[in-house]
């Protein structure tokens, strides 16, 4: 494990630090914005504003690597983000925030994009896959112990924007003090966002209405808990605890779909954890409310990439990374509303709204599942792809995890046929 780690040990602590600072700032916002009294609708559409700088830096960080290189580009947009964090304390106006939330959101993916490049171009090829899992152990864990960063001082206050701002300027140390030659940067897929809508629109909604549940949790959660009468230190284990549910069951849930009829594990997942939500307006206290929310976080976690997977099952092995960057894309656009739409919602019908519009939303995305599996049955040829944990990553991630996680079955001569025998009895189906 040490050899596996010691070429990427300075991107780690990195991700680590940059994470840390990331995590805690989304949620501080939130709380803040609503001690200054910024309604719930108004509080939406300035955390939409950070899922929105995150699609539009999808097409932009690219170009900017190739421009001024990776350490550069490293330093340029972490300079952005620790910045635009004092300056949410400083100019505490809700379109200046709006304003902020963007460029914090266009500047973060270009960071996660130069992290998951250099780890792709550092891993050999049979070591993708556990670099990758260690990766995404120190994203969820940076994530969860960032929450409990706000037990340090009130929201009002400008301990915590500070400690956000050192933070990432300490991501900024191990990946500039390194001397090992900066990697390249391939050319962004091609999109195929059309066609997959058309061959694969079971994959395609999952991305997209996960996008719209998950947004509302990360930007909304924390004002929904201050609303139920949670402390900081409450708040912080709501969080923490959801994220560490999706930590520990997303794995043995992906697994299990491995195994077997992954649009059925996808029906009964999100059915689960639509009933699971529209359950938490009940919960007698808040310890049971917690529970339900650890249990609700592996399931709903497990949804995005459960759905990558299914898509990978239909597709051929060349259009792989561009598919699954586009769901990154149709992921990013649901979350990019959820924020806006669950802030208005919560506006007219009060905190427990909104874990009723994320079981409104999955139980939308279960009753499309179960529409689709009477409609169309999904013919897989062989070994199904492996499920592989993911959070909100860059098209780099994408290529680093499916670069070479299906060479067994893309060296099978049947699977090109059985391609092509799939695209034709959809397009069959659908007439």
């Amino acid at each position: 494990m040490r050899a596996l780690l010691h070429p990427v040990r300075s991107v780690l602590w990195s991700v680590a630090l940059l994470l840390l600072g990331n995590g805690l700032i989304n949620t501080l916002l939130t709380l803040r914005g609503t001690s200054e009294g910024f309604s719930t609708s108004l509080l939406g559409i300035i955390m939409s504003g950070y899922f929105v700088g995150f699609v539009c830096g999808t097409w932009v960080s690219s170009r900017l690597i190739r421009r001024m290189g990776h350490i550069r580009t490293f330093a340029f947009c972490a300079a952005l983000c620790a910045s635009g964090a004092l300056l949410h304390v400083i100019f505490v106006n809700p379109w200046v925030w709006l304003a902020l939330r963007f460029v914090y959101g266009l500047s973060f993916v270009t960071l996660m994009t130069v992290i998951e490049s250099w780890l792709n171009s550092k891993a050999a090829s049979h070591e993708r896959g556990r670099i990758f899992a260690m990766y995404m152990l120190v994203n969820l864990g940076a994530i969860a112990v960032a929450q409990q960063i706000l037990r340090l001082d009130t929201s009002e206050g400008f301990l915590l924007f500070a400690l956000t701002a050192i933070l990432i300027s300490w991501a900024l140390l191990p990946i500039t003090m390194t001397r090992r030659p900066q990697p390249t940067i391939p050319d962004r897929p091609k999109s195929s966002l059309k066609a997959l809508i058309g061959f694969a629109p079971m994959a395609v909604a999952a991305s997209a209405l996960s996008g719209l549940a998950m947004g509302a949790f990360w930007a909304m959660t924390p004002v929904y808990a201050k609303q139920l009468g949670f402390d900081n230190g409450g708040i912080a284990m709501v969080m923490s605890i959801t994220i560490l549910g999706g930590a520990l069951l997303q794995i043995p849930i992906g697994r299990f779909s491995d195994k077997h009829d992954r649009p059925r594990v996808l029906t009964y997942v999100t059915i689960a954890a639509a009933v699971l939500a529209a359950l938490m307006p009940l919960a007698p206290n808040q310890m049971a409310l917690m529970g339900l929310f650890f249990v609700w976080g592996g399931l709903s976690f497990s949804l995005y990439p459960i759905a990558v997977a299914q898509l990978i099952d239909q597709l051929h092995p060349d259009e792989v990374v561009s598919g699954s960057s586009d769901m990154l894309v149709m992921q990013g656009a649901g979350s990019a509303v959820a924020p806006i739409a669950a802030g208005f919602i919560m506006h007219l019908f009060g905190a427990q709204a909104l874990p009723l519009y994320i079981a409104c939303v999955l139980a939308l995305l279960g009753g499309f599942a179960i529409y689709r599996r009477h409609r169309v049955s999904t013919l897989v040829t062989g070994e199904t792809a492996h499920f592989e944990p993911l959070v909100q990553t860059s098209a780099q991630g994408m290529e680093m995890i499916f670069d070479d996680t299906q060479p067994d079955l893309f060296d099978d001569p049947t699977f090109y046929e059985e391609h092509e025998r799939r695209r034709i009895i959809d397009a069959v189906m659908h007439g």
